[in-house]
């Protein structure tokens, strides 16, 4: 190379690197990976709700040919650590929840595992339980924090005040169900413990971040960081439910542990990842907006019920996005929780912004249709100049301009803007629009390492990619970063044996990572110049120095959506989705767009399909597998598009990148419930939007 190149990476569309071996069907996933004669586990679990375990025989499970361990809570390892009550496996009696870990069997064949487990018979003294959330509970509390250190309740100005001069009001209450993260690859590990030398774990775990997965095994276990080795090349999707180890890498940790030198794996099923892998919580969304008869907002405010676990506080985030969408007067959010006999919810596709959006957006929609006013028009009035929490400016923000473009684009002008007034062929046609944000995320701490080896330039870092492209573009960040072709630079992630790196959760792998690559591609440069030697190597860290904290970052959106109801039956389909977003810099378009449609996929499912039916006798959710457990597919919808505007924004890292992975589910749900007012004329305030729900309200 005789001199460096100008950048040209960033912003190709350029095919996956991994795609190949997915499509040839050799990457390897963690429960495949290839170990000498492994053992399977299958968990044992909680039939009952709340209550104690009295007795344990598992007599006839160790009869069976082929097992070689049965660990309760009498036998197990202690841990050292049970602070996380979510993790500590095996440690006591007490049952919190049905479906809870209270055994393991670990056996030659998955099949053998599996037929002893239910051979394991737990006897239980059984106790009273309180599994159902009501936005009317008198227990009902504040959380010192939401989800993951916003303030609980915010308020500014008199909210009372400015609803009683508005003069047009919408009070309502909007709910979202619980849903589960349902990825085609389930949880799913395989462990490997060697005793000799004090003793080293190695874990093949699907999980969003090897460096965080390996600190909790380590906090768990008492064990050193160099003890402990996670590699995780592919993960057959996450969303969130792999963002943090759940019970089932603890329970395949210490079944390893229990058969040393012997590999053991453990894949959940789909029954178990309805209790032991995390979910979203309902929402009880009641809000208030007042404004002026040219739509100016007076007063908004949020009020949010959810539910927690009683042996675990996880608080969703939901009434964070309200308290800087748009202009108010006055404005009051708060968060409040019911802590319940039930599973510990976690992450799901951007917690809070998702379901925090629905009620809002659809409240918006709702004054605008009482103000007689255009729903685009109504958002643009109230297009804050700065960020109404903080009073801080953006970094930027493009809202406006997503909603003029998508209105182009899907022809919003042409609409019918009288619900129920457009009928084809037996079906009632609508439209709806709402807004999307995610905040833009860049985590403290990740390294890269950059070195020459055999004419090339390898990037080395412990970042997983979740199925969203960090295979494709991170060698795009490095090669521009380093001035060279980007055939050129090879990346290697997903193993402990590379410098640490962030989870990928947040939307905020890509920004943070990249931000690691760049620093170090510097540092090389700046060492050995554009003729470097083989074996020639640097380190760089994220840049604080350059974290901006003067602006307020986010990725901002607009979801365009065309319902169809059936006249007769209320049966609702949705032909077009349509979504434009600013998200700074687009790395490669082919993986953004695909992230993009994803998303809003996704949230399509949650307003038509998904809901986890819980039945508060039992405490269980009611259809956990995908027999009962809707999840929109191809067949739903006949044209996603995801578009974007140039958007170039100086403050948010070295490549002016924001994420995109989670903000295409954002506001999706809201849209469609939009369109099938504007379809038909009846508002659906609860997801997911069912026929029963639309056809007492059809003309």
């Amino acid at each position: 190379m005789t001199e460096l190149l100008e950048p040209r990476a960033i912003g190709r569309d350029l095919v996956r690197r991994d795609g190949v071996e997915k499509v040839r069907g050799t990457a390897t996933y963690a429960y495949e990976t290839p170990v000498e004669s492994p053992a399977f586990c299958h968990p044992v679990t909680a039939t009952v709700v709340r209550g104690r375990i009295t007795a344990v025989d598992s007599t006839q499970a160790e009869a069976l040919d082929g097992v070689l361990a049965v660990l309760t809570h009498e036998n197990a390892e202690r841990l050292a650590s049970t602070d996380d009550a979510e993790l500590a496996v095996l440690q006591s009696p007490d049952v919190a929840f049905r479906g809870q870990v209270v055994g393991v069997v670990v056996a030659e064949t998955s099949e053998v595992a599996r037929q002893a487990a239910d051979l394991v018979r737990v006897t239980y003294d059984e106790q009273p339980h309180d599994t159902e959330l009501s936005e009317s509970r008198d227990d009902l509390y504040a959380p010192e924090k939401v989800n993951p250190s916003f303030d609980t309740d915010t308020v500014q100005g008199d909210v009372d005040a400015e609803l009683a001069a508005s003069a047009v009001r919408v009070e309502q209450t909007y709910t979202t169900a619980m849903v589960h993260n349902n990825p085609l690859e389930p949880h799913a590990s395989t462990a490997l413990w060697d005793a000799a030398g004090g003793g080293k774990l190695t874990l093949w775990d699907s999980t969003q971040g090897v460096h965080p997965d390996r600190k909790t095994v380590c906090t768990v276990f008492g064990l050193d960081l160099e003890q402990v080795q996670v590699v995780c090349p592919y993960v057959g999707g996450s969303f969130g439910s792999k963002g943090t180890p759940h019970a089932n890498v603890v329970l395949v940790t210490m079944a390893a542990r229990a058969l040393p030198g012997r590999a053991v794996k453990l894949a959940l099923t789909r029954q178990q990842m309805f209790t032991l892998a995390g979910y979203r919580t309902p929402t009880i969304q009641r809000i208030q907006l007042g404004a002026d008869r040219d739509g100016r907002i007076r007063a908004l405010a949020l009020d949010v019920v959810e539910q927690t676990s009683r042996i675990k506080e996880f608080a969703e985030q939901t009434g964070v996005p309200a308290r800087m969408m748009y202009t108010a007067a006055a404005r009051r959010t708060t968060h409040r929780l019911a802590a319940l006999d039930v599973p510990v919810p976690s992450w799901f596709r951007a917690p809070g912004e998702c379901p925090g959006m629905f009620g809002p957006e659809v409240a918006m929609d709702e004054l605008a249709h009482a103000l007689g006013m255009d729903p685009i028009e109504l958002r643009i009035r109230n297009e804050p100049e700065v960020d109404p929490e903080t009073g801080r400016p953006w970094s930027s923000r493009h809202l406006v301009e997503c909603l003029r473009e998508g209105a182009e684009r899907f022809g919003w002008a042409g609409r019918d803007p009288r619900p129920g007034a457009r009928l084809e062929d037996g079906w009632l046609v609508g439209t709806g629009v709402a807004a999307s944000v995610y905040p833009t995320y860049r985590m403290a701490q990740s390294t890269a390492a950059i070195r020459h080896e055999a004419g090339r330039y390898v990037v080395e870092i412990g970042a997983a990619d979740l199925g969203t492209g960090a295979w494709t573009v991170l060698p795009q960040i490095a090669a521009d970063a380093l001035g060279v072709d980007v055939d050129d630079v090879e990346v290697r992630l997903g193993d402990t044996r590379y410098p640490i790196a962030s989870v990928a959760g947040g939307s905020s792998g890509t920004n943070t990572w990249g931000s690691a690559i760049v620093v170090a591609a510097r540092e090389f440069r700046g060492k050995f110049g554009p003729r470097p030697e083989d074996g020639d190597e640097a380190q760089g860290a994220v840049d604080q120095a350059g974290s901006d904290e003067e602006h307020v970052a986010a990725a901002f959106g607009a979801q365009f959506v065309e319902a169809r109801v059936h006249a007769d039956t209320g049966e609702v389909r949705v032909p077009r989705l349509l979504g434009v977003f600013a998200c700074g810099r687009i790395v490669n378009p082919r993986t953004a767009r695909s992230q993009f449609i994803g998303g809003m996929t996704m949230g399509l499912s949650m307003a038509l399909h998904e809901d986890s039916v819980w039945d508060p006798r039992v405490g269980q959710v009611a259809n956990h597998d995908l027999a009962e457990y809707h999840v929109t597919v191809n067949a739903d919808v006949g044209d996603v598009q995801a578009h974007w505007i140039d958007e170039h924004d100086p403050y948010v890292n070295a490549m002016g990148a924001k994420g995109i992975g989670e903000i295409g589910i954002v506001g999706t749900a809201a849209a469609v419930s939009n369109a099938v007012f504007s379809a038909t004329g009846v508002r659906v305030r609860q997801l997911p939007i069912t026929l029963d729900a639309v056809l007492p309200g059809l003309p």
